[in-house]
């Protein structure tokens, strides 16, 4: 019985000798047993090569294992434990049970339990402190020694209450994988198969305490165990140097595993040391560039190759995509010209997971057949999706956002055009909660057969939902009960059977997602066994049992095999192992991925473990941020000295996220070590090194493309795009796509008149606001009154529903004013009080099917709507006793109907325009000869009355209502000369005023101040006194400032009355112009700018026109700025020319 050491470097042949002396023993030993030890990626092949090297391709008496297949053989054999052995999710499971318990006494984990991936966390510390033997009693016994690290003595003191309570709860009932290893040493002297054995320990870089023990152990019992370990021949294996070291962890496992055996006595075998040959080992007695490498990469003093290099090479690329591009070019040469099989090439990288997409979908391009050595995580697809968004709609008793989570996961028996149907409903009239989906929809908004067929559709959809999610509806209060209802929801709608129909779907295209959909379910019924298992009689409410669910989903990983033998393995640098490999590519050889970023961010920082590495040196845990960046130093080695025939590295300039990129130090060493290695930039190769199929070539074919027809184009373009626009060639097709959009430039089209006629009708029956829609964009227009796209309608209030609201209420008010015998000159404060709260109440019950009573939030909006109501009605009473002009009108609408010359334009012999509008109040004043009009309208933003906007169309309508009101005033008051006074905005709100000790009435004359209407009146003073008696410097009721003599300042907004004459003839002749237009088919792509102004901005169709400045031919119409002067000018030029 002893214990063995086969030292040597990197690919001296250690493996190779173990293997061949155990064969040629096993052979003339046939009753002894030998066990092979190799990580858990080499048993596969370790075992394929054993069987290939034996004399009679059998290997009876010989067992490849891993640390845990070893364990169960043994458990197997000698009976073990009959306890079940709990995994990571079952640790995961128990962990959030125990949690919640004790959560009051977890003043920092407690508080971030529900934070995705937590649990994950504390399980990995929990297993971390099994796994290096850390009892509770150790972990307390630490917190004494963190002193003023308060911080870390709090994570510690919790992690101490969950590691106890974890141990308490599966003591007597279930063990840890780390729990294995413990017991395996306790049952390893009754095992007849280890007894007389020869162990061989291969492969691995060290050893954690527990397998220092199984080792152990096995060197009492065993006749000799063997452990290969990589060390350089000029290195003492026997004395632990500085952890900076190449072979430290070599070293380290020696000493430990020396100590252990020395501690029971046992012999010790002679150590054998394979040393390098003529200064090369084995594997490179044919490669001097790679035997150098392996000599003295990360040794000192480092020695310059001299000679040229031929199979070492450094490649740059732009991007991690175009890395991958050049790798499988390079790769295809080695194939074809080469003669290589793909199972002799293998790609490393340091950061797996930003490259392992890229891979799959350039290696799928290329044809090249590849397995990606990488676990992936079951969270994203859709049957866990579907098990969560169903719990959550519980949960949160089916909101709008879990129901169509659910229902658009793809696993249910709802197609998408039905969710469609539903979601449409649910949006328009706020559907929430259980108990409205558990009985008949019956509201609709109107009662049309087509609306009264949809409800009826949306019915039947209702109650398939309910019917689906029965199972799940039972009442339930332990961890069985919720589990048994979710297992009886799968089995009721099929879901094994709709995740067998993605399986058979996905072989063809995507076989590692489809051994995916392969697995889900199976791992999914584990894991419900597990919760039942571990946790069935514990009682506990539906959002715990989906917490605990959840963590369980969280720790489940699916692993993949390799389709076929002859293909290219990409991994980890760390994880993979690679054997029997000719050439290899390290991909994203840059600073970041080597050295790896090692900040985990796990419960325990990287400066924790410094900390605590200092106060115990005796207690061991995970290597530190420092030696982590040591040992991947070895791995590198280890990576790097794996190829017998060529290695490459390479690095990208720029990240897929666009960021800057720097080459990591790995480079420099190389470059110092081979003095003549340069670094390649294949993609300034010409066209012809780039392509390797029809496919591959069409990403270079379209970049090319877009240079050459912006100028950019290298000559050789054409003769590119003449390899796929030949006739000959199937792709001819999609050149021509390409082609097209290169050199795309947009062109405005128009529609034929008589679709124009067919879409609007010879008769145009439509606002003034559709007409200023037109002058903003033409294909707004044309999308919203021609195709007739709309948002969708949704139960929501949000702040452009003000305007409505406020309006409906004022005219609910002025209803109020009326019934009561009251004038909007005469009502007192306290009355306007009442009618305001009566007016809202009325308006809030009807509108929108009571939107405003369906949350606390949209009450409080009510409180805040009759301050600010109470306000209006207030200001607007002060502003009419302030002058002498008296309502005559209010929501004075005017329609088809009216035969208003300037409501009803004639287009041409046969088309004409009718417009529609409601005026939201009229207000006149009488005398002997004159009639004098104001229009005011009510606006809940702030507007101001813009002469440019008015002349490029943009805003018509307080001129066009000036025209309507006008026109009426005149057939009313024939007699009587109708003048304009002037045309009003008045914004609806509550001001803030600062408090400076003034009085309330001052307060009050400030808040009217601000409330002041804004917008054009006539500057005749007599006009301007019937509006404002009092005033003599800045109005607190109208747009006009008089200076001390009594003239108007340059800030008043007036016009004189041939102005408003000109501005509304102007107008007139506008709205016809729109009008030919809109008849005429006009539809152009023409948005606008004007200063910091743009129609996209607020545009509803930004996201289906397609608009792009960067785009040939699209461009934004810029609106000249105007001062008022050049306004009048140019609406005289355009009056005069007949053009507007």
């Amino acid at each position: 019985m002893g214990l063995q050491f086969y030292f040597g470097a990197s690919g001296s042949g250690k493996s190779e000798q173990v293997c061949r002396e155990i064969l040629e023993e096993a052979a003339l030993c046939p009753q002894k047993n030998f066990l092979l030890i190799v990580p858990d990626q080499f048993t596969m092949q370790t075992q394929k090569d054993m069987v290939l090297k034996s004399a009679g391709h059998g290997i009876l008496n010989i067992d490849v294992l891993s640390f845990g297949r070893l364990t169960y053989r043994i458990f197997d054999e000698v009976g073990g434990d009959d306890l079940p052995v709990l995994d990571d999710t079952g640790k995961s499971l128990v962990l959030r049970k125990v949690a919640a318990d004790v959560a009051q006494d977890l003043p920092v984990i407690g508080k971030n339990l529900n934070k995705i991936g937590y649990v994950h966390e504390v399980k990995s510390a929990i297993s971390e402190f099994m796994q290096y033997g850390v009892s509770v009693e150790q972990l307390q016994n630490m917190i004494g020694q963190t002193g003023r690290r308060g911080a870390l003595q709090s994570k510690l003191q919790d992690l101490s209450v969950l590691y106890e309570k974890f141990s308490g709860y599966i003591r007597e009932k279930y063990m840890t994988t780390e729990e294995t290893l413990e017991r395996l040493c306790r049952v390893l002297p009754k095992s007849r198969l280890v007894q007389g054995s020869v162990v061989v320990f291969d492969g691995f870089t060290g050893f954690t305490p527990i397998q220092n023990h199984v080792i152990a152990t096995l060197t009492q019992l065993a006749e000799r165990v063997i452990v290969t370990l990589d060390m350089d021949e000029g290195d003492d294996p026997y004395q632990v140097t500085g952890e900076q070291k190449l072979f430290y962890l070599s070293s380290k496992a020696v000493t430990a595993l020396e100590r252990l055996v020395a501690e029971q006595g046992l012999d010790r075998e002679k150590d054998v040391f394979l040393e390098r040959k003529k200064g090369k080992v084995a594997r490179f007695e044919d490669n001097p560039e790679l035997a150098h490498l392996e000599r003295y990469l990360f040794r000192f003093p480092m020695k310059p190759y001299e000679k040229g290099v031929e199979r070492i090479g450094i490649y740059e690329a732009s991007t991690p995509k175009e890395e991958v591009h050049q790798t499988c070019l390079k790769i295809h040469r080695l194939v074809r010209e080469e003669g290589y099989e793909y199972r002799q090439i293998a790609v490393v990288t340091g950061n797996l997971e930003a490259y392992a997409q890229e891979v799959r979908e350039q290696f799928a391009r290329f044809g090249i057949p590849v397995f990606v050595d990488q676990t992936r995580g079951i969270l994203l697809n859709p049957f866990i999706e579907l098990i969560r968004a169903a719990l959550q709609m519980l949960i949160k008793d089916f909101s709008y956002e879990t129901v169509f989570h659910y229902l658009r996961c793809g696993l249910t028996g709802f197609i998408p055009e039905e969710v469609d149907v539903l979601e449409r409903y649910i949006l328009a009239f706020g559907i929430r909660g259980k108990r409205a989906y558990g009985k008949q929809f019956v509201r609709r908004n109107a009662a049309s057969e087509e609306i009264i067929k949809e409800l009826e559709t949306v019915n039947v959809l209702r109650e398939r939902l309910m019917e689906e999610l029965a199972p799940l509806l039972e009442p339930g209060e332990t961890a069985q009960d919720y589990g048994t209802a979710l297992y009886h929801f799968l089995e009721q709608n099929q879901v094994q059977k709709r995740l067998a129909a993605y399986e058979t779907r996905f072989q063809e295209t995507d076989p590692v997602r489809a051994m995916e959909y392969g697995q889900i379910y199976r791992l999914v019924m584990d894991l419900l066994d597990q919760i039942v298992g571990l946790l069935g009689t514990e009682s506990m409410n539906l959002q715990e049992f989906y917490e605990i669910l959840d963590a369980g989903f969280g720790e489940i990983e699916v692993g993949t095999i390799p389709q076929n033998v002859d293909r290219v393995v990409v991994g980890d640098m760390e994880r993979t192992r690679l054997k029997q490999i000719r050439t290899l590519f390290f991909l994203g050889v840059n600073d970041g991925n080597i050295p790896k970023n090692t900040s985990s961010g796990g419960i325990l920082s990287d400066i924790d473990r410094e900390f605590l590495e200092q106060v115990a040196p005796d207690m061991e845990l995970a290597p530190t941020p420092r030696k982590q960046m040591y040992i991947q130093k070895l791995y590198l080695y280890m990576n790097m000295t794996k190829p017998t025939d060529k290695l490459f590295l390479s690095y990208a300039k720029v990240s897929g996220e666009g960021k800057s990129l720097r080459p990591a130090y790995l480079i420099a060493i190389m470059k110092s070590l081979f003095p003549a290695l340069n670094v390649e930039h294949p993609e300034e190769q010409g066209w012809e090194a780039q392509l390797y199929n029809y496919e591959d070539g069409l990403d270079l074919l379209a970049a090319g493309l877009r240079q050459y027809a912006d100028g950019r184009g290298k000559e050789e373009m054409p003769l590119l795009g003449s390899l796929y626009g030949g006739a000959e060639n199937s792709m001819g097709g999609l050149y021509d796509c390409l082609e097209q959009a290169a050199f795309f430039t947009h062109q405005d089209r128009k529609l034929a008149r008589a679709t124009a006629k067919l879409l609007y009708g010879q008769i145009l029956q439509n606002s003034v606001s559709r007409l200023e829609q037109f002058a903003s964009c033409e294909y707004a227009h044309f999308l919203q009154y021609g195709l007739q796209l709309s948002e969708r309608e949704e139960y929501e209030f949000e702040a452009s529903d003000l305007g409505t609201i406020f309006h409906g209420i004022l005219e609910i008010f002025g209803h109020k004013v009326e019934e009561h015998g009251s004038t909007w000159l005469t009502f007192t404060p306290e009355e306007a009080a009442l009618w305001v709260h009566e007016a809202i109440e009325e308006f809030a019950v009807n509108y929108g099917e009571s939107i405003l009573y369906s949350s606390a939030r949209k009450e409080y909006v009510l409180t805040r709507m009759e301050r600010v109501m109470g306000r209006t009605v207030r200001t607007l009473q002060h502003q009419l006793q302030k002058g002498v002009f008296t309502p005559s009108q209010f929501e004075m609408k005017f329609t088809r109907t009216d035969t208003l010359a300037d409501v009803d334009v004639s287009l041409s012999a046969q088309e004409k325009m009718e417009l529609t509008g409601r005026i939201d109040r009229v207000d006149t004043v009488e005398t002997s000869d004159k009639v004098y009009v104001k229009v005011l309208d009510y606006k809940s933003g702030r507007k101001q009355l813009d002469l440019v906007s008015v002349y490029y169309g943009l805003q018509l309508q307080l001129v066009v209502y000036l025209n309507a009101a006008m026109e009426k005033e005149k057939t009313r008051h024939p007699g009587q000369e109708v003048v304009p006074a002037g045309i009003l905005y008045y914004r609806m709100a509550d001001p803030l005023v600062e408090e400076s000790g003034e009085s309330e009435e001052q307060i009050r004359n400030e808040i009217f101040g601000q409330l002041r209407t804004v917008g054009l009146l006539n500057e005749s003073e007599e006009v301007l006194r019937l509006m404002d008696k009092d005033s003599t410097s800045k109005s607190d009721v109208i747009p006009v400032e008089w200076k001390k003599d009594g003239s108007l300042s340059a800030r008043s907004q007036v016009a004189s009355k041939e102005q408003f004459q000109q501005i509304s003839s102007y107008v007139n002749q506008k709205i016809k112009h729109i009008g030919a237009d809109i008849l005429k088919g006009e539809m152009a792509l023409n948005p606008y700018e004007k200063g910091q102004q743009s129609s996209c901005t607020y545009c509803s169709y930004k996201n289906v026109c397609g608009f792009d400045k960067q785009m040939p031919g699209m461009a934004m119409r810029q609106l000249e700025e105007l001062t008022e002067e050049q306004v009048y000018e140019k609406m005289a030029e355009a009056e005069g020319k007949g053009e507007a």
